[in-house]
């Protein structure tokens, strides 16, 4: 639920778990690989020493971290220099590629969302350090606060623009990039005209075809030679990217092919750099949660955005984009309905509804009326409630939803819709759950009572990674 910081899960217990390596090829394509954006991490234990981990001084002003959700910022770098060189002239050091990728560690679900470099928002202050200048407050395109004030900066900037809490960030260069398509064979794609970009390197007939490294990178960064030469339309042809290449890296042919494994993973490992906060054990966590990889579970969006006011080459977020970040922080399932309410497995993962779930409210708080003021608030929100009175078994003295045996997910919704409340599993209720109002009853928290109702792909435009119908 929203506002709630998360519990670090012991890891004695993570180092209990065994995984196939298929599993560890698939969790990695699905936390990064898929995050084609040009990131991508391996949980592969004998290579994992391989990632490069800088520190970030994280202490300014932050969103608060959300139970049940991870957040990475994915950064795919523009610097020029070293193996990158060919790629042009550029100062400084900057995103040509970031998003925010959002995993449900419950349900293993990912929402991916793009923010284009021509996106205009307010930007923090941040200090000098080694290397870079710093930077006062100011309206400027969100890349480029990187190239002022290094990852940190531009870490803080993507939380203030969004209030999102981003718990880690990847970074991966161009060379890294190739390195990984051409370590699964390249990557298919439909190419629905000839295409040739100086700019890019990319020269490619149309039709359907495989993409090597070098034409992927070229592909994934054209941006005037395809489309309407906007940023959008290059983010667009990103996302299909991405899923194409998870698509190719759970194929059987990579997915039983030890050599093309080991390749992959040692691409990946060997060519991004994250915080050193992200540990062997977070990554692990954050695989085991991926492991049933579900391609309709993994989404990518496009911030919602409109022309900015002042410069027609520029973009600002648009109204609808604080329900996306809202959403994102609630942890709801942003998948939508496609399938018109059918009884899925995906469907039966996402948990229970208020229209599910019936409660008695019991007043323990000493305030008159007080479960009658409570049961409006639950009957609005569609909670079946069986009837208010007084305690007689439990008398807590901090607001409590009693549960049974197998209601946890219930009583976690309906904990989370109130400022402050626990849970505790009890024996004999005659209904789901049972509400005790206790003498800290501080009130329902301001819009966590039930998730913002927003679609990924109904209401936003989004795609998932499952393969569509192409041109070609």
């Amino acid at each position: 639920m929203a506002g709630r910081r998360s519990t670090p899960r012991p890891s004695g217990a993570l180092g209990a778990v065994r995984m196939s390596a298929g599993q560890w090829v698939a969790c990695a394509a699905t936390a990064l690989a898929v995050l084609v954006s040009l990131g991508g991490y391996g949980w592969y234990q004998g290579i994992i020493g391989n990632i490069t981990t800088t520190q970030v001084d994280t202490t300014w002003d932050r969103p608060t971290s959300v139970e049940g959700v991870m957040n990475l910022l994915i950064i795919g770098s523009d610097v020029r220099s070293g193996e990158n060189a060919d790629y042009g002239e550029a100062e400084g050091e900057r995103p040509d590629t970031m998003l925010i990728a959002s995993i449900n560690v419950d349900n293993g679900a990912a929402t991916l969302v793009n923010l284009p470099r021509d996106l205009v928002v307010e930007l923090p202050a941040c200090e000098a350090v080694e290397g870079y200048e710093g930077m006062s407050p100011h309206s400027g395109m969100i890349n480029s606060a990187m190239t002022f004030g290094g990852i940190g900066c531009q870490w803080q900037a993507v939380e203030n623009a969004t209030d999102v809490h981003l718990d880690h960030f990847v970074m991966m260069d161009f060379t890294g990039f190739k390195d990984m398509v051409d370590a699964i064979g390249g990557v298919e794609m439909c190419i629905p005209e000839p295409v040739d970009d100086p700019k890019a390197h990319l020269v490619l007939d149309a039709g359907l075809q495989t993409l090597d490294g070098e034409d992927s990178l070229g592909f994934v960064r054209s941006r005037y030679a395809q489309g309407d030469g906007g940023d959008l339309s290059r983010i667009d042809r990103q996302q299909e990217f991405m899923g194409a290449m998870l698509r190719q890296v759970l194929s059987s042919e990579v997915m039983t092919s030890p050599v093309t494994i080991t390749n992959f993973l040692g691409a990946v490992t060997d060519s991004v750099t994250t915080d050193e906060d992200l540990t062997v054990d977070t990554m692990t966590d954050l695989a085991i949660s991926m492991r049933e990889v579900d391609l309709q579970r993994i989404q990518f969006v496009t911030v919602p955005n409109g022309q900015h006011p002042a410069d027609p080459n520029r973009l600002v977020m648009s109204d609808a984009a604080p329900a996306l970040f809202e959403a994102i922080n609630a942890g709801a399932d942003l998948s939508g309905g496609e399938d018109g309410g059918g009884e899925s497995e995906g469907e039966a993962e996402q948990g229970p509804a208020p229209e599910d779930v019936s409660v008695e409210i019991l007043n323990n708080a000493g305030v008159d009326g007080l479960a009658l003021e409570v049961q409006a608030v639950l009957a609005g929100e569609g909670y079946t409630v069986t009837g208010t009175g007084n305690p007689v078994a439990r008398f807590p003295e901090t607001t409590t939803v009693y549960h049974a045996p197998g209601q946890e997910a219930a009583a976690e919704m309906l904990a989370g819709s109130m400022e402050s409340a626990v849970t505790e599993e009890a024996e004999g209720l005659a209904q789901t759950l049972e509400l005790v109002l206790a003498p800290d009853w501080a009130g329902f928290a301001d819009g966590a009572s039930s998730a913002p109702e927003v679609s990924v792909t109904d209401d936003l435009g989004g795609i998932t990674a499952e393969e569509t119908e192409s041109a070609c």
